[in-house]
């Protein structure tokens, strides 16, 4: 009991639990930063006064341009709702590279599986030096989880006071300690792209309604003719740029959300068998 304290100690000052204080604050600050960035892009991108033949001299905060020019311009004509789109859009790529980078480093250098060998092989001959000397090359959670293990692993086989199941009890729980530490860091932030996945979508088609309400409203006021047509097929076709922009972002949403599960999935599968490979070589070879 005294000799698992220190340990409990040393693991809350470990640079994870730094490194996701610090990512909470940012993660939060992200979302909110690039809907100002969509709204930027929306207004004085595609809203650019010389993107359109009757620009809005009074500008402001929505100014009511008139005939774009271009295929992309008349993205901007879809309304308010089109810069919340792109501000989502902007979140899922920011999250879907913070995610690429973070679980490519906790993949490891190495192939898990291989690296788990190599450190049975080890254990079998009772060189734990050499398999925490493989801990240190693999790197990722699989290698920090296994070396945190290994290191009480070491402690446990000069240990007199406890029996083989105390001693084998204490490296699941440190092996269990570790993994506490790090499957939060690979989950992180995917909130953002399971629900940016199904809001995309719902905004997409508000921002449709919306058109539509404001074309037919159009319609209503024309005597008539082609005229009156015009106006509407041309509400439409903006309109739906709307949902084009949230069926988008929710596809690609939702497509980097199953990777990075599946990627996690295999890191958790490492992780399990990396704590089973320990408890079983103590219990074997230490009687």
């Amino acid at each position: 009991m005294a000799e698992t304290k220190p340990t409990a100690t040393v693991k809350a000052a470990t640079t994870s639990v730094q490194v996701q204080k610090r990512s909470n604050s940012i993660s939060w600050l992200a979302p909110v930063c690039c809907i100002i960035a969509g709204y930027i892009i929306w207004r004085f991108v595609l809203g650019n006064a010389s993107n359109f033949k009757v620009p809005d001299p009074n500008g402001g905060f929505w100014p009511n341009h008139k005939g774009p020019i271009g295929t992309f311009t008349k993205m901007y004509e879809g309304g308010i709702i089109v810069p919340i789109l792109i501000g989502c859009l902007l979140t899922v790529i920011t999250f879907v590279i913070e995610r690429l980078l973070t679980i490519s480093k906790a993949s490891g250098t190495g192939n898990n599986a291989e690296f788990i060998r190599k450190v049975q092989y080890h254990l079998a001959n009772r060189n734990v030096d050499a398999a925490l000397s493989e801990c240190d090359k693999q790197k990722g959670s699989v290698g920090n989880v296994m070396k945190a293990g290994l290191r009480k692993y070491k402690e446990m086989i000069t240990t007199t006071e406890l029996d083989t199941e105390q001693k084998v009890v204490a490296i699941q729980k440190e092996v269990e300690e570790a993994t506490a530490l790090e499957l939060p860091m690979l989950e992180k932030n995917l909130v953002f792209l399971s629900t940016i996945a199904s809001v995309a979508t719902l905004l997409g088609l508000l921002g449709t309604v919306m058109g539509m309400i404001r074309s037919f409203s159009k319609l209503g006021d024309e005597s008539g003719g082609s005229a009156a047509a015009q106006e509407l097929s041309q509400g439409i076709s903006e309109a739906l740029y709307n949902t084009a922009l949230g069926i988008g972002t929710s596809a690609v949403s939702i497509i980097m959300y199953n990777v990075f599960t599946t990627k996690i999935d295999t890191i958790t599968y490492g992780i399990d068998e990396s704590g089973f490979t320990l408890t079983q070589s103590f219990a074997s070879l230490y009687k």
